[in-house]
């Protein structure tokens, strides 16, 4: 085979410089399909395969395609140091090539991933009246459904996954790049670009989900909010979430109350943290009239923090006042550590309680003006 700095990898698997990872894996994967030397019988099958292979290997991986692009583009730094300019043999001796290879074309893939589906998640924005009284709401939303041709398996008329003839199911393929001094010495391993990593491979991928088992879909749904429902509740619809791939389980579909006169915002948030985080400054310096300069700074946060609060408008109700006790505990936690090494930081006291107003105002500033 030629050096690779002979070659252009993105010529041999006819994509663009800028092309994405996911278009060099069906690149490959179109290629590899037609050169495999178990399907072609031509003389030079099996070392065109291992050219395309080789380019894969190369461009799949972030690092090493940088290098190689380094080394097209004429950088110094395209090789390690004593490597410059060295000769690079091929990196596929001894490569396993066994195993049926499956002629199927197009952009269908032929990786076998059966995994759960996840949930979605929608939010249903009511005022507290109505949350309070419950309501029934209905709600329109996309989804993966299970593929009606092939009945969610992925394959047409197979019911059970192959073992992927690419790499004999271990799911990587493992390629000696030892002589190409720009990647180092050694072996190093892919991702099987056929199986995706799984192992197995569906035998003829389904045409109208490209083997996943699933398809795009709208689907309608009509929830049942029960009474009394507050900020962040959810309510719970099984099996109505996305479907799996290749026949696992569908997930959930998960309905999120949000009531806005219980919820604090984000400025009245920052206003009950501060609040919290001036609370031990204050007590440390009633206790120790050697830090009163404490105390003073404490009262200038606390009225900071109540002027960020009522800003946003007061709510007197459960859930609201609930959430404003949680972020001034948050609050006043990260204020004790604060406030315990500023007492035992003797000879810096001064420097830091000069620093540390100034800090504040600054992160004051920062929020108000975000």
């Amino acid at each position: 085979m030629a050096s690779m700095n002979e070659k252009d990898y993105y010529a041999i698997l006819e994509v663009s410089e800028d092309a994405s990872s996911d278009e060099i894996r069906k690149a490959f994967q179109k290629k590899a399909r037609k050169l495999h030397p178990d399907v072609n019988k031509e003389p030079d099958a099996e070392e065109r395969f291992k050219e395309v292979s080789e380019a894969y290997a190369v461009l799949s991986d972030d690092e090493k395609r940088k290098r190689y692009d380094a080394m097209r583009s004429g950088s110094p730094f395209a090789a390690y140091p004593g490597q410059a300019g060295a000769g690079y043999g091929s990196p596929f001796d001894g490569f396993p090539f066994g195993g049926a290879w499956s002629t199927t074309g197009g952009t269908q893939s032929r990786s076998y991933r059966p995994r759960a589906g996840s949930d979605v998640t929608v939010q249903i924005d009511l005022d507290a009246e109505t949350a309070h009284k419950g309501v029934k709401r209905g709600v329109t939303y996309q989804r993966y459904v299970a593929c009606d041709v092939c009945h969610g398996s992925g394959s047409v008329e197979h019911t059970e996954a192959t073992t992927c003839p690419t790499c004999g199911g271990a799911g990587r393929m493992r390629i000696d790049l030892g002589g190409m001094g720009i990647f180092g010495v050694g072996f190093f391993e892919v991702t099987c670009p056929e199986c995706e990593g799984s192992g197995k491979v569906v035998a003829d991928p389904c045409s109208a989900c490209n083997g996943s088992g699933r398809v795009l879909s709208a689907s309608e749904l009509v929830v049942d909010v029960p009474e009394n429902s507050h900020d962040g509740d959810e309510v719970r619809v099984e099996g109505m979430g996305n479907a799996g791939t290749n026949g696992r389980e569908s997930g959930d579909f998960v309905c999120r109350v949000g009531v806005a006169e219980e919820r604090i915002s984000q400025r009245q948030e920052g206003g009950f943290r501060l609040m919290g985080f001036a609370i031990p400054f204050v007590v440390i310096g009633l206790f120790n009239p050697a830090l009163m300069l404490m105390t003073i700074l404490g009262v200038i946060m606390v009225a900071a923090g109540l002027a960020m609060v009522v800003s946003d408008g007061v709510r007197l109700n459960g859930r609201w006042m609930r959430q404003g006790g949680a972020a001034i505990v948050g609050g006043a936690a990260t204020g004790i550590i604060i406030g315990l090494l500023l007492m035992f930081s003797g000879p810096f006291l001064s420097l830091i309680a000069i620093m540390l107003p100034v800090i504040i105002l600054f992160a004051l500033l920062s929020r108000r003006a975000r």
